[in-house]
């Protein structure tokens, strides 16, 4: 979850989906959760982590957004920051919106479920 000191949320939606949701992605063989969000972020939206500027909130699982019948299983972790994302790799959109701007959002279910309610008290 990336949000900036007026509280909005960063939001991206991939190519080809309505759903929005976190940049981020899958966990490769031999990365640590950390360095997979530092090397997807920098894939999909240029941005620059060093491991400090990330802090691990939980393990959360929901309904896939843009695979029926399968789970994702996210470890979360909370950056805040003023960045202006550049979209790449299959990223469509990126916007910065408030709760009640992204609960207009078709969301993915992680989103709706767990991290508008995590957004809420950080």
């Amino acid at each position: 979850m990336i949000n900036d000191d007026a509280g909005r949320l960063l939001l991206v939606r991939k190519a080809g989906t309505e759903w929005f949701m976190q940049a981020g992605g899958k966990i490769e063989n031999g990365e640590t959760p950390l360095s997979a969000l530092c090397r997807e972020l920098s894939e999909e939206i240029g941005l620059m982590l060093s491991n400090d500027d990330a802090r691990y909130l939980g393990r959360y699982s929901a309904p896939a957004a843009n695979e029926p019948g399968h789970i994702v299983e996210a470890e979360v972790f909370h950056v805040r920051m003023q960045y202006d994302p550049i979209t790449r790799s299959e990223i469509e959109e990126a916007v910065w919106v408030d709760h009640i701007t992204a609960m207009a959002l078709p969301l993915a279910p992680l989103t709706r479920d767990h991290i508008l309610p995590l957004s809420r008290t950080i």
